[in-house]
């Protein structure tokens, strides 16, 4: 389902066109307009909000390599980061990729507190939502590697009008959009109860699918995982 025909769905479900609303700004001086298009391109981009941050996808995963600083502990996450998968340092004349052991920020200062002590790094920690902590502090510059789960783009910015879940997995795409269209309607609760069960039914089989079949052979307990037959 690309974003043309899941955005005339969504309408066709709800019946409900949409039309563009006047909203007055706060400051009282003028109003704002709410287009039709940018109504339904919420609904969508919430319904992948709430798919993407439930289920890990191996369509979702990314990878960046990145270089660290002599002397600087910190080393920044991309923009689009939600979660790790590893994180390596890659030796400067084997090339050989040594993977890092994730730890809590606190281990990370106890075990290493002076700055001035100096090696290649060994563990690390998620300092906030933009940064890693390493420990010990890089004694020279190291390529690192980061594999990591991320936000896809968006199905509504897509130059082709597609994305993995529309292609895919288009039924949790549909009653994910289809649950915040109607309760932006304040629809009846019994449609937004059966809306709910035909999502709750389509992410059961997308988790069966990411988190199952497509991690039969993962050994690494940090990465959701769910047993299938």
């Amino acid at each position: 389902m690309n974003y043309a025909t899941l955005f005339e769905t969504i309408k066709g479900y709800v019946e409900n066109d949409f039309p563009n609303q006047d909203w007055t700004d706060s400051a009282g001086t003028g109003t704002v307009t709410l287009t039709q298009k940018e109504q339904i391109d919420t609904f969508i981009q919430q319904a992948e909000q709430r798919v993407n941050n439930s289920v890990q996808l191996p369509a979702f995963r990314k990878n960046v390599t990145g270089l660290t600083t002599t002397g600087n502990k910190y080393l920044n996450v991309p923009l689009d980061w939600l979660a790790t998968f590893s994180l390596a340092v890659i030796h400067p004349v084997t090339q050989i990729q040594t993977f890092l052991l994730n730890k809590d920020v606190e281990f990370i200062r106890e075990a290493f507190p002076p700055p001035d002590v100096l090696g290649t790094p060994q563990y690390y920690a998620i300092f906030d939502n933009t940064t890693f902590i390493l420990g010990p502090t890089p004694d020279v510059g190291y390529n690192m590697e980061l594999h990591y789960f991320g936000y896809p783009t968006s199905i509504v910015n897509s130059p082709s009008g597609t994305s993995w879940l529309g292609d895919n997995f288009d039924q949790v795409l549909l009653y994910g959009a289809l649950i915040e269209a109607y309760t932006f309607m304040k629809g009846e609760a019994d449609v937004i109860g059966q809306y709910s069960k035909r999502y709750d039914e389509s992410i059961l089989l997308l988790k069966q699918l990411g988190e199952g079949k497509d991690r039969q052979d993962t050994y690494r307990t940090m990465q959701a995982r769910i047993p299938v037959r």
